[in-house]
C-alpha cells in the first residue's frame, strides 16, 4: 500500500511540475510576443516621426517646382520616392468635391450648398493609407 501512495504521490507532483511548466512557457511566449509588438511599434512610430519632419521639405520642393519650370523632371524622383517611404499625396485639385476628412478648408468663399476646392495652399499626404496631413484648401461655394 505505501508504495502505490508512493507513486501516486509522485505522479501527482509530475502533474504539477508538469502544469508549472506549461504555464511558464505560455508566459515566456506571451512575453516575446508582447517584446515583438513593442519593437515593430517602436520601429513604426521612428519611421512615422523622420516622415513626418520631411513633409516641410516636401513642400519646400513642391514650391521650388512650380515656381522654377526646369525643376519638373524632378516631380517623378520625388513622386517615386514619396512611395517607397509609404506616403502618396493627398488629390485636391481645383473643382474637386471638398472631403473635411482629408482637406481642411482655410478659406470658404461664396453661397450655395456644394463645396468644392478652389485652391491648393498646402500639399496634403497619406502614409501607409492613413491620413498624415489633411491638404490645406481654398474652398468655395457653389449653388
Amino acid at each position: 500500500m505505501k508504495k502505490d501512495a508512493n507513486i501516486e504521490a509522485l505522479n501527482a507532483k509530475i502533474t504539477e511540475l508538469t502544469n508549472d511548466l506549461q504555464r511558464t512557457r505560455a508566459d515566456f511566449e506571451n512575453f516575446r510576443k508582447q517584446i515583438d509588438a513593442q519593437k515593430e511599434n517602436e520601429k513604426k512610430t521612428a519611421r512615422l516621426r523622420t516622415v513626418y519632419k520631411v513633409l516641410s521639405l516636401l513642400d519646400d520642393v513642391d514650391r521650388a517646382i512650380d515656381n522654377y519650370a526646369e525643376l519638373k523632371p524632378l516631380e517623378k524622383s520625388l513622386e517615386k520616392t514619396m512611395n517607397d517611404l509609404g506616403l502618396k499625396r493627398i488629390e485636391s485639385k481645383e473643382g474637386q468635391e471638398f472631403n473635411p476628412d482629408i482637406h481642411d478648408a482655410m478659406m470658404v468663399d461664396g453661397e450655395g450648398e456644394k463645396e468644392v476646392i478652389a485652391e491648393t495652399l498646402r500639399a496634403g499626404y497619406y502614409y501607409e493609407g492613413e491620413v498624415l496631413r489633411p491638404a490645406m484648401v481654398k474652398v468655395k461655394r457653389t449653388p
